[in-house]
């Protein structure tokens, strides 16, 4: 099947504000046939700790996605160039029941995946990442993690419950779904309920960066570093955008104070270019607290400079 590379509208076709609210206006399809990249929505946000909201992150980030243009020009890469890409919608999500979710969004890229398309998800809340996961697992293997998020989501339960968005590590662990070594938790901080909470990741063989060791510096070198231990094994990105401080992406459901600027998020999904990367998603967008759309707006652009990631050989 001969590939078409669409291209998102332009605004010299259509005015931003008009035309389909798909991410960056690209054609919205009902199969992910003869696509490098789909783009899909995981609007679940019933497994939340704190605030919820997030069900409407998906929305929001489309929404913000509209004026951003193809051509990245820090890179001079157009990934729309290189990659069949378009939008194909939202994984169906059962709000009264999470489990039922859970197996639904597995199914669904169960399906995208089987066609060779390699899923670019926007969330929801973290926990969308585990079926994910187990979806790329049966076409790939364990994969190595890029994980940004100022949590490490490897809580054994929360209230009980061995499922919710504080958790999904620890479960595709468990699962064999990753592979230890290769896997870079960035951004960790904060508060927790024992001095050695990020300890866990530690001994599990994860790369663990606190917040702290980015402070005042470029992430270039650690993405470096990133990349060498990586090598050719089929990589994830998952990026949390509490990651960042709240100064930046006040609309999340558990925001923490000190977290990462905007261009260090730009330097870590700049700094994924080159690795083999299977799939990746943004998540923990929660519009009801956001201001003047800036979450969602840094959340298109950061899922965009992942997009542009997943050309091969694109340059750094």
């Amino acid at each position: 099947m001969k590939k078409h590379y669409h291209q998102p509208m332009s605004a010299n076709q259509m005015a931003k504000f008009g035309g389909p609210t798909t991410f960056m206006r690209l054609p919205a399809l009902e199969t992910p046939e003869g696509l490098d990249v789909g783009i899909v929505g995981v609007p679940l946000d019933t497994a939340s700790s704190y605030r919820v909201g997030s069900r409407f992150g998906p929305r929001a980030i489309r929404a913000e996605s509209t004026p951003i243009r193809p051509y990245n020009l820090a890179t001079r890469l157009s990934p729309f160039d290189h990659l069949a890409v378009a939008d194909l919608g939202d994984a169906p999500i059962n709000p009264y029941n999470p489990f039922a979710s859970i197996d639904s969004i597995e199914g669904f890229f169960d399906h995208i995946l089987a066609a060779g398309c390699r899923p670019l998800a926007l969330g929801g809340e973290h926990t969308v990442t585990l079926p994910i996961l187990r979806a790329i697992q049966k076409k790939h293997g364990p994969v190595a993690l890029v994980h940004v998020d100022a949590h490490a989501d490897v809580n054994d339960t929360m209230l009980g419950e061995k499922v919710a968005h504080g958790t999904p590590f620890r479960r595709a662990f468990e699962e064999n779904l990753l592979l230890p070594e290769r896997v870079v938790q960035i951004g960790l901080r904060a508060t927790g309920y024992s001095a050695e909470e990020f300890d866990w990741s530690r001994k599990a063989g994860f790369r663990v960066v606190q917040a702290e060791e980015c402070w005042h510096r470029s992430l270039a070198p650690l993405m470096d570093e990133v990349r060498e231990r990586m090598g050719s094994a089929p990589v994830y990105v998952s990026f949390d955008i509490d990651a960042l401080d709240p100064a930046f992406a006040p609309g999340t459901g558990t925001p923490e104070i000190g977290g990462l600027t905007t261009i260090q998020g730009i330097e870590i999904m700049r700094g994924c270019r080159g690795l083999n990367i299977v799939g990746g998603d943004v998540v923990e967008v929660s519009p009801p607290y956001d201001i003047q759309s800036i979450t969602a707006t840094t959340a298109a652009n950061l899922a965009f400079e992942l997009l542009c990631s997943f050309v091969d050989g694109g340059v750094r």
